[in-house]
């Protein structure tokens, strides 16, 4: 979620019909025609895969005005609801195609358009950047972590379909989503524990069963002492205080294992089933919908939040205003196996969008899809996606954007986040603007107000008592996909996180255990020690993620 750098960290939640108000011929499905639009304009279909995404409920915005004008060219949304891997491989499974396609640079939801891309279901542009610098500059060698760029963008023989969006383009623009637990103070005042108190798993578990022993109850309903968003995001972090947080883990002997193999991720499995067993977590967390997580946090009925925390007070705020020092403020900081203490907080900060042009889009279709984008990665496209119109949203003042005091006021009263939406901010299009610029070109954030700020850096204080370090090694988990077993591997990969909720909710113990060996023994099956040894011999010498906090 919404995890959007979230990967958070997705970032999360609804489709929204906007082109079919356009030209009559579409609608939010992504069925619609595109082309030529009844009004001159060029129709493109954009799926924008972040569960729970959405966008106007008024038709044409005031910024897609202004793309329009600027590009010739109107869109027509459709946005994820569920699961974004699923809806990757859904739409070249059936066909059923967008002309531009941006989704999660990372997992799953990339694995499927890499594939997509191998199968010749995108766009070739590697001849036509020349004509889109903006585009150009997005994925050159130089602005690209290494390990992503021989992966995902250079790794066709020299053609090029993937774009990366949102990585960084100076040290300043890096985004610390601050993921980690947090806990309403009201609630933690109430049973007596200082929440930074709480820094071990057994102290996070004590916290979590003083809260249930105190029977809180909010309109006649159990107050869950841990729960999350949809579909599961981002309950599992505590994984942190069983291993180092990276995927794959140090043997100590110059080779790396998948943290699936590790006893620390059999205590972190029966850590969680502890928690189900005892009625310590909501047992939806994994199954609900994201606007069903919300509707819980404003109805208080959730102690400690999962996930990253403009998330969660985006989501809290609602709650927060009606019923003050309810406000959720951080754990710990929470102990890291096997990590220094004393380590700064290693961060996977990079890109967070990947966007394609695939092959429902021919012909004139794809000058208007580049010019598109090329526009959007511009600095002018940039400071339009997220500040609106210069002139009615915002202005220019001394060399500075500055917010219009009138809009800005209007967006800080509307808790739902819709006025914004409807005019044409936070609706996708900042998914598309290539490198992150917000502080380097744009100067800081204007919408944010000075209450979310300073929350914001106090729970910095508090959760990056070492500061941060940016990881730019290279991760396993992209080496690991070049192994000639790899297709045969992929299926049992992705089993995992479906055989950890399986097992957290097993009957037993034995019974968690035996879901995680199996899948163990199908792992090795199909090729897992094959692979490993693969990955291990194209890491030597290379500098490695071990280590990694959620970001």
């Amino acid at each position: 979620m919404n995890r959007i750098g979230s990967k958070g960290v997705s970032v999360l939640l609804v489709s929204i019909l906007v082109g079919g108000l356009l030209s009559g011929c579409t609608d939010s499905s992504g069925n619609g025609n595109s082309g030529e639009a009844a009004d001159g304009s060029y129709k493109l279909k954009i799926l924008h895969n972040w569960n729970g995404s959405g966008g106007s409920d008024n038709g044409i915005t005031p910024v897609e005005e202004v793309i329009k004008e600027k590009t010739g060219v109107t869109l027509d949304w459709e946005y994820t609801k569920g699961s974004e891997t699923e809806k990757v491989n859904q739409i070249f499974a059936t066909q059923d195609l967008p002309d531009i396609y941006t989704g999660p640079a990372w997992g799953g939801e990339l694995d499927g358009i890499i594939k997509a891309a191998k199968e010749g279901q995108l766009v070739d542009i590697s001849d036509k950047l020349g004509d889109y610098p903006n585009l150009a500059k997005s994925i050159a060698e130089e602005n690209v972590p290494p390990a992503l760029y021989e992966k995902a963008i250079n790794a066709y023989d020299g053609k090029k379909y993937l774009l990366l969006q949102n990585q960084p383009a100076q040290n300043e623009d890096g985004m610390d989503w601050l993921y980690g637990f947090y806990v309403r103070k009201d609630i933690a005042d109430k049973v007596g524990i200082d929440p930074q108190s709480v820094v071990t798993k057994e102290e996070f578990y004590n916290f979590l069963k003083a809260i249930k022993d105190a029977n809180l109850q909010e309109n006649g309903q159990p107050v869950f002492p841990l729960g999350g968003f949809s579909n599961g995001w981002s309950v599992g972090i505590g994984n942190t205080m069983f291993n180092s947080g990276g995927s794959y883990v140090d043997k100590g002997d110059g080779t790396v294992e998948h943290n699936f193999f590790t006893k620390g991720y059999e205590e972190y499995t029966l850590f969680y089933r502890k928690l189900v067993e005892e009625g310590l977590m909501d047992p939806e967390a994994f199954t609900q919908t994201d606007p069903i997580a919300k509707e819980k946090i404003n109805q208080g009925r959730i102690a400690i939040l999962a996930a990253h925390y403009p998330a969660i007070l985006d989501a809290s705020k609602e709650y927060v205003t009606s019923h003050p020092g309810s406000d959720y403020i951080p754990i710990g900081p929470l102990e890291r196996a096997d990590v220094d203490p004393n380590r700064p907080v290693d961060l996977g900060i990079q890109g967070n969008n990947v966007t394609a042009i695939t092959k429902n889009c021919k012909g004139a279709c794809v000058d208007a899809a580049l010019k598109f984008l090329d526009y959007m990665a511009s600095d002018e496209g940039f400071m339009l996606a997220r500040y609106g119109v210069q002139g009615v949203h915002w202005d220019m003042k001394e060399g500075k954007p500055v917010a219009n005091p009138e809009w800005f006021d209007k967006f800080t009263a509307d808790q739902s986040g819709k006025v914004r939406k409807n005019e044409g901010i936070s609706i996708g299009l900042e998914s598309i603007t290539g490198p992150d610029r917000i502080n380097s070109v744009a100067g800081g954030d204007i919408w944010a107000d000075q209450k979310r700020l300073d929350a914001m850096e106090k729970a910095r204080k508090i959760l990056r008592p070492n500061g941060i370090h940016v990881i730019t090694a290279y991760n396993p988990g992209d080496v690991i996909t070049k192994a000639p077993e790899w297709e045969m591997l992929k299926p049992s990969m992705d089993r995992m996180s479906d055989a950890w909720k399986e097992a957290i909710f097993a009957k037993s113990d034995e019974a968690a255990m035996g879901i995680i060996n199996e899948l163990r023994e199908q792992l090795r099956k199909t090729g897992y020690d094959q692979a490993m040894q693969f990955t291990n011999e194209n890491l030597k010498g290379k500098d490695v993620v071990t280590v990694q906090m959620p970001n």
